[in-house]
């Protein structure tokens, strides 16, 4: 159960950050948009696999 809630937090701390910096730096534009959400979920998952995934 904690690493269930570990992985559910990790996950809304990535949505937030998302919106986020979607609301603050790019509201009307599309493609700058799109491309920071991909960066941030990268460096997330990046994060993940480096850190927190255990074998």
């Amino acid at each position: 159960m904690g690493r269930q809630a570990a992985t559910a937090l990790y996950v809304l701390a990535m949505v937030a950050v998302v919106v986020g910096v979607d609301v603050v730096f790019f509201r009307h534009q599309f493609w700058p948009r799109l491309m920071a959400n991909v960066g941030i979920v990268l460096v997330f998952g990046a994060f993940y696999l480096r850190y927190l995934k255990h074998p």
